[in-house]
């Protein structure tokens, strides 16, 4: 796998930040939220158009503070307790818990019968460290995405944290965005789901790669 750009930083968080309001809005259709685009910019730019729910305006505020924070916070270490971070910012006022700390029960996956293990039952530091140690900066972002999502760290919210966090590194390493493209999502996710039965990334990670990524060339 190759990088697709090479942008700096600087150029990373002014396209990121042009973009916000169509990242927000693939996360947030990926991660299940019923939103349009428009109701989407809408809500970013504080305008209310009575189209979304006090439930779902949450959401997506949680998701805009934490393109913020991840925005103003590029340059610092990626670590476990920093993904927990991003969790609080995405997940609060939303009733869930714990909040911004591993889950302490089971949770079910839509699609499959396969189950995740507890957290106390993982050893994330090391898996994290082995997926910070590929070579190629745009691998290792996607890799990070894909990750995130089949450890189900948290009780909920774990494809914005790992849309967050994945996007945090792909800014950090001027790779551009990765975003899934609405209409094909269900393509998405029917790998997703075989990247959880299997724990095999390649097919996944190689759709990410072909679909997914967007940035601009210097």
């Amino acid at each position: 796998m190759k990088n697709k750009y090479n942008m700096t930083v600087e150029d990373n968080i002014f396209f990121a930040k042009r973009k916000l309001a169509d990242n927000v809005y693939k996360s947030a259709v990926l991660e299940g939220i019923p939103i349009t685009f428009a109701d989407t910019y809408s809500f970013i730019n504080n305008v209310n158009t009575g189209n979304i729910s006090i439930d779902n305006m949450l959401k997506l505020k949680g998701l805009v503070d934490a393109w913020e924070y991840v925005l103003n916070n590029v340059s610092e270490e990626l670590t476990l307790d920093y993904i927990k971070k991003v969790h609080f910012q995405i997940c609060k006022g939303q009733n869930i818990e714990p909040l911004g700390e591993f889950r302490k029960r089971g949770v079910g996956i839509t699609g499959t019968s396969w189950r995740p293990k507890l957290p106390s039952e993982c050893n994330y530091d090391a898996e994290l460290k082995e997926i910070l140690a590929i070579p190629c900066e745009l691998e290792r972002c996607i890799s990070l995405f894909c990750w995130i999502q089949r450890s189900q760290m948290f009780q909920d919210g774990n494809k914005r944290v790992a849309n967050l966090i994945a996007n945090r590194e792909m800014i950090k390493y001027g790779q551009g965005i990765i975003a899934v493209p609405v209409p094909k999502i269900g393509e998405y996710l029917t790998l997703l789901i075989k990247y959880y039965e299997t724990n095999d990334m390649n097919d996944i990670k190689k759709w990410i790669y072909e679909n997914c990524i967007d940035g601009i060339d210097n």
